[in-house]
């Protein structure tokens, strides 16, 4: 069963991000061996599928009595991928409350990933950014990589988000050049960019920049679906603010919910067209969904990746 985490308590409550993430990917790998994903089962943190032309030596051939499946023995200095993490710590991110918002909920889900990924022997780096590129760091797979990535993201839980404007386009430029050898990115974001044209189209041009660079991407578009999409507020009289700008409006919602639906609905199926054309992931995340949708999402592109 997945842990019901919906408070920076449960942060406290664990200890730390390092008991946390294992408790979820140690209950999500148990899950596989219950779903469709029997063929990613934990015996995939130890071993790949065979190639033709792989020796037939490393073989585990019990593997293969009990899936019919080749399996080919992974060895420690082995790392099959590089995977990058970066997160959207701009103000937004920090609705709907202190108390889980969007961007605890990336945290979780970020840590989880480092964990899976280094149970895999796999490497990972990590970015953080919001109107700038606040942190990047080299793809690893040590162990003490794992515990310095954990402490930044320990460290985000405790700052204070206000008036921390995004800029999503300039970041992943500089993402793209600064990161040479081909590797999957995944983007924890909200991607709220603004109304305005110019503004999706700086975001698509540094999508296309990444991809044009070779990279695979997944971005999980993290938002409380309830409130955000479906404005499912009670109708009586409500004060907004923009978290990033101080902007104030003061409204029954059912006076504006119309509209914003309509616009949110536009937006998004924009966005959803152009990650279509670039060949990009687009995941809806709802913050009150857990974890294990997200793991889901990445074991489904990491075997398109190797298909």
């Amino acid at each position: 069963m997945e842990p019901n985490l919906t408070n920076n308590k449960d942060l406290q409550d664990f200890g730390n991000l390092e008991l946390l993430s294992r408790q979820v990917v140690e209950g999500f790998i148990t899950g596989l061996h219950k779903s469709p994903f029997h063929g990613f089962s934990v015996e995939f943190a130890e071993h790949r599928l065979y190639n033709t032309g792989d020796s037939v030596k490393n073989v585990d051939w019990k593997l293969y009595g009990r899936t019919d499946k080749l399996f080919i023995k992974k060895f420690e200095e082995e790392t099959n991928l590089r995977c990058h993490i970066v997160l959207d710590v701009s103000s937004s991110m920090y609705y709907p409350n202190k108390e889980f918002n969007k961007l605890l909920f990336s945290v979780y889900s970020a840590a989880s990933l480092i964990y899976l990924l280094k149970k895999q022997r796999d490497a990972f780096g990590l970015s953080i950014f919001s109107d700038k590129l606040e942190l990047t760091t080299a793809a690893k797979s040590t162990t003490v990589h794992q515990k310095y990535l954990f402490s930044e993201l320990e460290r985000l839980n405790k700052r204070n988000g206000r008036e921390n404007r995004t800029n999503v386009a300039s970041a992943l430029h500089q993402i793209a050049e600064l990161i040479h050898k081909r590797s999957l990115i995944i983007i924890f974001s909200d991607m709220l960019v603004g109304e305005t044209q110019q503004g999706l189209s700086e975001l698509f041009s540094a999508l296309q920049h990444l991809k044009h660079n070779k990279h695979e991407v997944i971005i999980f578009n993290v938002l409380d679906h309830k409130m955000e999409l479906e404005f499912d507020f009670e109708n009586r009289p409500y004060h907004f603010i923009d978290i990033e700008n101080g902007d104030e409006l003061k409204v029954y919602p059912n006076m504006v919910k119309q509209a914003y639906i309509a616009a949110f609905d536009s937006y998004h199926k924009e966005l959803k067209l152009k990650c279509a054309q670039f060949k990009i992931d687009l995941i809806d995340a709802d913050i009150h969904e857990g974890f294990y949708q997200v793991l889901y999402a990445y074991l489904i592109k990491r075997a398109k990746m190797r298909s």
